[in-house]
């Protein structure tokens, strides 16, 4: 086994799904890119570390999909080394046209990640959406599945996913935001805080080209005041300085990445003014 992380000294910040009320850390993973890797790639001894730090610190959220290559297998045959599954949030995607595909593609995603029971069944993209929205009901009613959910990476999808929001079918929608794709603030953020919808943010670093802009800048002073060091932190504790936001997955398959990930869902997260405060300064960067 290898060496746990040692626990921060402030808990991880934790948020509701409100139509369940399950507490969910704020600070999640995502596994697209970064878990597909071969069986014998190099890289999964890192990763085996950042899934048992990701828990030691208090993170519970992996976010995976059949569309992310190696990822659901990397994420199952990890955690079943590490024997410690039931430390974490398992969510996936279905993305495929038809009844019978959906449940084959999603079956093959239980057998991958090695779980009884999905947390979290999304649709992804909104891809066949009436017909696979029936079968999350049908399983949920079962449990085979926690809860069901939708996703979009574009923001050209908001104003549907806005309109599914409102449906009350389902208790997370998962979309992009981030510091330079804010069109969610307007209309949906709102919605889902209304609705009671679970959000999970994806492209939290733009696909990390948020980096690229501070590259040899420093932090404001004043970002102490939020309880962030550092540019990673920064970015994340805009995001979920907004109230309806539930969680946000950065994708990383690097032990001190994470830990300075985790950092960003622990102690004082910035009010509307700071948030806007943070806002101006990017925009002068």
């Amino acid at each position: 086994m290898l060496p746990s992380a040692q626990p921060y000294n402030k808990p991880m910040i934790k948020r509701a799904i409100p139509k369940s009320g399950e507490m969910l850390p704020v600070v999640g993973i995502g596994t697209y890119d970064t878990f597909n890797v071969g069986p014998a790639a190099p890289e999964r001894a890192e990763l085996k570390q950042v899934l048992l730090d990701f828990a030691a610190i208090g993170g519970s959220v992996i976010d995976s999909s059949p569309m992310y290559g190696e990822a659901e297998r990397v994420v199952g045959d990890l955690t079943g080394e590490l024997n410690n599954r039931d430390k974490y949030f398992f969510a996936t995607k279905v993305w495929t046209s038809g009844k019978q595909a959906g449940v084959r593609q999603m079956e093959e995603s239980f057998k991958l990640m090695r779980a009884t029971r999905m947390d979290l069944m999304q649709i992804h993209n909104l891809l066949d959406l009436d017909v696979h929205t029936q079968t999350l009901r049908d399983w949920k009613t079962s449990g085979k599945i926690r809860h069901m959910g939708i996703t979009h990476y574009h923001a050209g999808a908001h104003a549907e996913l806005e309109t599914l929001v409102k449906t009350n079918t389902y208790d997370a929608v998962q979309f992009n935001y981030s510091l330079t794709e804010r069109e969610a603030e307007t209309r949906l953020l709102p919605t889902c805080l209304d609705s009671g919808v679970a959000v999970i943010v994806n492209r939290p670093f733009a696909q990390a080209n948020l980096f690229g802009r501070v590259k040899g800048k420093p932090l404001p002073a004043w970002a102490t005041e939020f309880d962030c060091t550092s540019w990673a932190q920064f970015f994340l504790k805009y995001l979920l300085g907004h109230p309806a936001v539930t969680c946000v997955i950065p994708g990383t398959r690097r032990v001190a990445h994470l830990k300075d990930n985790m950092q960003a869902g622990m102690g004082r997260l910035p009010d509307a003014a700071m948030r806007r405060r943070m806002l101006e300064y990017w925009r002068t960067l």
